[in-house]
């Protein structure tokens, strides 16, 4: 059998001299190297080429309060760059900087085109951080800064509480709220102090004392406490003026006219 070329040539190459053989590693480094310059200056005349420009941006997704022209007003002058050179990270953030705006999904659509895929946020509570400048809660739990005019539901409840303490804020009203609300007195004021005490404040003023625990210990009490309610006003037939749940076991009401009432019974978390 003869033997292999691809033997024959390597053995010739380890019989050159050790210049020679210096001499050709060089040289077919510097091809390799030219021709990653040449690819680089390819690549870069082609991000650059205006066969290759952006000629649409498609919108699609929830803009009730993003209307499309204003969104372009405001995210073109931003963008930079053709079909190939786009920062798509760069383009998404210049999205999600819009106050309704909380994500943005942008991907190119070949061959001259973005499409823009957005989700807004969905308020459901005020965060007072001062009286006159308040943020807003989504349904997620966080916060963002928007116009408050351009709310459309004047009722929405306000949540006062520590840095940070939004999610678990948000969590424990979507669990005290149908309770309360039941029972006529919807929740227009969560408080939640340095301490870990919670509060709630109803529309019609009554306050409500939840003290600490976990949620499903408060939520667990509120309900204890909404459904002996109607009991209360069989027997004095007078309105709810404020309510203590911190009691271990049981709760004590203030009713107009009445300064105190016996404590109801209360059953324990998880019970």
């Amino acid at each position: 059998m003869p033997p292999r070329p691809i033997a024959r040539t390597e053995k010739a190459r380890a019989m050159l001299p050790a210049d020679v053989r210096l001499t050709n590693a060089v040289a077919g480094g510097i091809v390799v190297l030219a021709a990653l310059v040449l690819a680089a200056a390819a690549l870069h005349g082609l991000a650059r080429s205006p066969w290759f420009a952006l000629r649409a941006i498609a919108i699609e997704g929830e803009v009730a309060r993003s209307p499309e022209a204003a969104l372009r007003a405001e995210v073109l002058p931003r963008l930079r760059g053709n079909f190939f050179a786009q920062d798509l990270q760069a383009a998404r953030a210049a999205f999600e900087s819009l106050p309704w705006v909380r994500r943005a999904v942008v991907r190119r659509v070949w061959p001259d085109r973005l499409s823009v895929r957005l989700e807004e946020h969905r308020p459901v509570a005020l965060w007072q951080r001062d009286e006159e400048n308040p943020l807003v809660v989504n349904d997620h739990g966080e916060l963002f800064e928007a116009n408050l005019g351009e709310i459309d539901d004047p009722s929405l409840p306000v949540f006062a509480g520590p840095p940070g303490a939004a999610p678990a804020m948000w969590a424990l009203f979507r669990g005290v709220q149908p309770l309360l609300a039941a029972q006529g007195l919807p929740v227009a004021r969560l408080e939640l102090s340095g301490r870990g005490s919670w509060r709630v404040r109803t529309a019609a003023g009554q306050v409500v004392e939840l003290g600490r625990g976990s949620e499903p210990e408060l939520v667990a009490r509120t309900a204890a406490f909404a459904r002996t309610l109607p009991q209360l006003d069989a027997r004095w037939g007078r309105p709810l003026v404020g309510a203590d749940l911190r009691h271990a076991g049981g709760y004590a009401v203030r009713l107009q006219g009445v300064t105190t009432a016996a404590d109801a019974p209360a059953p324990r978390a998880g019970m």
